[in-house]
């Protein structure tokens, strides 16, 4: 699949859909359009497994439950909720852009991927999630389940980490987002 044509897109795209509608697994994230909470999960989820993540997503939306309670918070307490998830530094950002965020009025989030994405400890794939999930916007999405997807579609023979090989996958991701014509949160919940 060198030179993919929209109606194939859409072949693949419609088949990750009914497969996801059947075999879905149900998580507190999936069942919200709000995107600070997708925000809060996608960081949280970056190199942490599911099963970990659940609780302290749960109880850290107790404390803080929305972007306004998290930028008000003193840095400390968003440690303490955040001990045992490792790599503080996620924290920390989480933090920063929530203060950001209120600071510069976009509340209750930002309403775009490219706005998203100024925010502090933002990069393209939590941008491009955020503003596909809460938002339904034509985003691509590029983590590592995809990738392997992608990859193998694709046939790619340079290493995925390779910069030719990633934006070969970004410019895939982008295309299938771009030729589905119903609901890309869907469509790139059940790509991953």
């Amino acid at each position: 699949m060198r030179k993919s044509q929209p109606t194939q897109l859409q072949a693949i795209a419609k088949d990750a859909v009914a497969w996801f509608a059947k075999y879905r697994r149900d998580l507190p994230w999936r069942n919200t359009r709000d995107p600070y909470r997708i925000w809060i999960s996608e960081c949280m989820l970056q190199q942490t497994q599911v099963a970990t993540v659940i609780p302290y997503y749960e109880r850290f939306l107790i404390r803080f439950p929305d972007v306004q309670s998290l930028a008000a918070a003193n840095l400390d307490e968003v440690y303490q909720l955040w001990a045992g998830l490792g790599y503080y530094r996620r924290a920390r950002q989480l933090h920063a852009a929530a203060r950001s965020v209120v600071e510069s009025g976009q509340c209750p989030f930002p309403l775009d991927r490219d706005a998203i994405a100024q925010l502090p400890g933002i990069g393209r794939y939590t941008a491009n999630a955020v503003a596909s999930f809460a938002y339904d916007q034509r985003c691509g999405i590029v983590e590592a389940n995809t990738q392997r997807l992608y990859a193998r579609l694709l046939r790619c023979k340079t290493p995925l980490s390779a910069s030719s090989s990633q934006k070969q996958l970004w410019d895939f991701a982008e295309a299938i987002a771009i030729a589905w014509p119903l609901a890309t949160g869907q469509l790139n919940q059940a790509l991953m």
